[in-house]
């Protein structure tokens, strides 16, 4: 069966990347436009891995970060930043939140996808 990966992206040309790359290697992708909405969707949803970008209009990744990680069925799902931002104070806070890996943008595909490989083991 197919894991399903949230992807969380406020920019819809990321998001389209984001989604043909993992649909064609396999994966199941359902998408949010900001931290708010993803939040909503995994209401209803189960999945494998959360893809999130940091800087998000209504709920920031951090933000999102927080609130799938104070939900019991998600605490243990692996969420990777992807952002442009790359200060060392940033990323500990990620990480603090509960952030499993980041990779910085502008990114390969196979970057994203051995990123994907190592989290979900």
């Amino acid at each position: 069966m197919a894991k399903t990966i949230l992807v969380v992206e406020d920019s819809s040309s990321i998001r389209q990347l984001l989604s043909s790359t993992l649909t064609r290697f396999g994966y199941t992708v359902v998408e949010a436009v900001d931290g708010l909405d993803g939040l909503v969707k995994l209401e209803d949803l189960a999945v494998d891995l959360i893809i999130t970008d940091l800087h998000m209009p209504s709920l920031d990744g951090i933000g999102l970060i927080h609130g799938v990680r104070d939900n019991a069925a998600y605490r243990f799902v692996p969420i990777i930043i992807l952002t442009t931002e790359n200060q060392n104070a940033i990323k500990h806070e990620a990480v603090t939140a509960g952030a499993s890996a980041w990779v910085t943008k502008p990114f390969k595909p196979a970057e994203i996808l051995d990123v994907i490989r190592k989290v979900m083991h």
